[in-house]
């Protein structure tokens, strides 16, 4: 049998279930719809004051999204090997 050392073992992480990718991903579909909509759809420019409105904030909605993907996949959070639960500490039954 073969013991493995701290620095041998796969540190597990969130993965999918990282609220980062979650956010990421959320706000990056509407982004996209909102700039599809900007691109494709009735601009009425006369009620936005000469803005694409749509464009630019599926836009900034695309770009944040982005962000918070590259985060999670630059510095994935890891899961930690034991964590004890809040009540370890009472009594049964309390």
């Amino acid at each position: 049998m073969t013991e493995q050392t701290p620095s041998t073992q796969t540190k597990q992480t969130a993965g999918a279930l990282d609220i980062r990718n979650i956010i990421g991903g959320l706000i990056g579909a509407y982004g996209v719809i909102l700039l599809l909509m900007g691109l494709f759809g009735d601009k009425e420019y006369d009620k936005t004051g000469d803005v694409n409105a749509n464009l630019w904030a599926g836009l900034a909605m695309v770009i944040f999204a982005a962000a918070f993907l590259i985060w999670a996949w630059v510095r994935p959070t890891v899961v930690p090997d034991h964590v004890e639960s809040p009540d370890s500490d009472r009594p049964p039954g309390h």
